[in-house]
């Protein structure tokens, strides 16, 4: 070994930040990783409470069950209207 590798080899290890401490990562991929995680929370709010989320996808479900239940009472009180209709006119005297 010549001295200059000697020296290298004796040399102490520069201290390690926080963030290479305790998370093992240098800062560069600590901040890419913060940043991936970041936009992944984003996506997924999106998917949860965006436009075409699964909250709008429930709540469509949901109306459209009451427009069912609403057109089937309108049919009914229909029929009733058109009965007491028909009715009536049994009774009224043509002219």
């Amino acid at each position: 070994m010549n001295e200059e590798d000697e020296a290298d080899f004796y040399e102490e290890p520069k201290p390690l930040g926080v963030i290479e401490r305790y998370f093992g990562l240098s800062l560069t991929k600590f901040f890419i990783a913060i940043v991936m995680v970041v936009f992944l929370g984003i996506y997924i709010q999106a998917l949860l409470f965006g436009n075409s989320s699964l909250e709008v996808l429930i709540e469509l479900e949901e109306y459209e069950t009451y427009l069912k239940d609403e057109t089937q009472r309108l049919k009914t009180e229909n029929a009733e209207l058109q009965k007491d209709y028909f009715e009536l006119k049994e009774l009224a005297p043509e002219k």
